[in-house]
């Protein structure tokens, strides 16, 4: 891992003279033929194709090449493997090390479509996945079975933000099986506020849709992976077809070059706003990690270095259909939208039973409609006088 800061990193990862050729940034290498000017420049090239060397588009060119070495110097793994959105980073992932008949315990919190790739797609391979609520810890080890395969983290947990204590979890799978493969969705953390590979855990995962493209424009998945990890993830990750083109990989590089400033951004805002929210009397619970009182908030303190701009809120009512409409259908800086991590500011939500449905492992201990947002770039007293409106709406 680089000893250099991580401001620092950020803006000089992957940009070498062999990806930059005289530019501030990578090159753009479209290709899907790359030519061998001899037979035994085209032996050299298979033989090197798995270490950086031009072989096939599939297999990168020197801007996929560019991000990679960036990603592996950020996160600290022995190579990183790039897809087409964080979905199929998950999926592929995973995929790499399940067989038929083989087991998986899951993060109860885990993003949706991960809890529906296991249950909709490895169900029909013959895998069985067992989901663990967030307070787990060191229990962890009573779920295990012989045929477990792939412990799954992800913290904080989707939409409730529940930070889990990793290193127990962690700690307790090793004793029971060093083989396991431990994987995590670190997106929040967008790979360098958490450093995963530093926790004894082998995968990181990440939707780089997110905070390292930045601008909601494109979409792309990253997994980083050890030395123990890494051949069987790039080489079947590689034999499933996934890739990017070169101009996603391209402004992924670039994204990495501000999102130090952006985070640092973002989580200030974030934590502004939370406190006012806290001050609501419309609200019943603020969940973000970087606040005293939320679900391990103490674990955020001890393993993160920071903190983004997604957090939960919880109202103390449950809102009608019409209140819910009015409520979001009038916002003025915050957009109703999927996805996070980019410079605008996002607000969905979601009432009691439709989280209920989405966490197999414990009941959920509220009553209220949650309100999910992202705080983007914009000004904080516009975003807080954004929602002192919608507060009025459903007064």
């Amino acid at each position: 891992m680089s000893s250099k800061k991580i401001e620092t990193a950020l803006v000089s990862a992957g940009r070498n003279k062999k990806f930059t050729q005289g530019s501030v940034n990578a090159v753009i290498q479209r290709a899907s033929s790359l030519v061998f000017e001899s037979v035994a420049a085209k032996k050299f090239a298979t033989a090197n194709r798995a270490k950086g060397e031009l072989f096939y588009g599939r297999r990168g060119t020197l801007t996929h090449f560019s991000l990679q070495e960036a990603m592996v110097e950020l996160e600290g793994g022995a190579g990183c493997a790039l897809y087409p959105c964080g979905a199929a980073a998950v999926s592929n992932a995973i995929l790499s090390f399940v067989s038929s008949g083989d087991h998986l315990l899951v993060a109860g919190s885990a993003y949706e479509p991960t809890q529906d790739f296991c249950e909709k797609v490895l169900v029909k391979l013959g895998v069985s996945t067992t989901y663990y609520p967030a307070s787990i810890g060191e229990n962890i080890a009573s779920l295990m079975q012989p045929n477990t395969k792939v412990v799954f983290l992800e913290s904080p947990g989707s939409i409730t933000m529940e930070v889990p204590d990793i290193p127990a979890i962690v700690k307790a799978v090793r004793a029971v099986s060093p083989e396991v493969v431990i994987m995590i969705d670190n997106t929040w953390a967008a790979g360098i506020l958490f450093k995963a590979l530093e926790f004894d855990i082998d995968i990181s995962i990440q939707a780089g849709t997110k905070y390292i493209i930045g601008h909601s424009d494109a979409m792309l998945g990253t997994a980083v992976a050890n030395a123990r990890c890494w051949d069987q993830l790039r080489e079947h990750s590689y034999l499933m077809g996934q890739m990017v083109d070169a101009d996603t990989a391209y402004v992924a590089s670039r994204g990495l070059r501000t999102m130090g400033i952006r985070l640092k951004q973002h989580a200030e805002s974030s934590i502004r706003i939370a406190h006012w929210l806290q001050s609501r009397p419309e609200v019943a619970r603020v969940n973000h990690p970087a606040l005293p009182g939320s679900q391990g908030h103490e674990f955020w303190k001890r393993d993160f270095s920071g903190s983004c701009g997604l957090f939960s809120f919880i109202l103390k009512q449950r809102l009608t259909d019409a209140q819910l409409s009015a409520y979001l259908d009038n916002f003025e800086h915050f957009s109703m939208a999927y996805s996070w991590g980019g410079f605008e500011s996002l607000v969905l939500a979601n009432q009691p039973e439709e989280i209920q449905a989405i966490r197999p492992a414990e009941q959920v201990d509220f009553n209220g409609t949650l309100v999910r947002v992202h705080i983007g770039l914009e000004h904080c007293d516009d975003l807080i006088a954004d929602l002192e409106a919608a507060f009025a709406r459903i007064a």
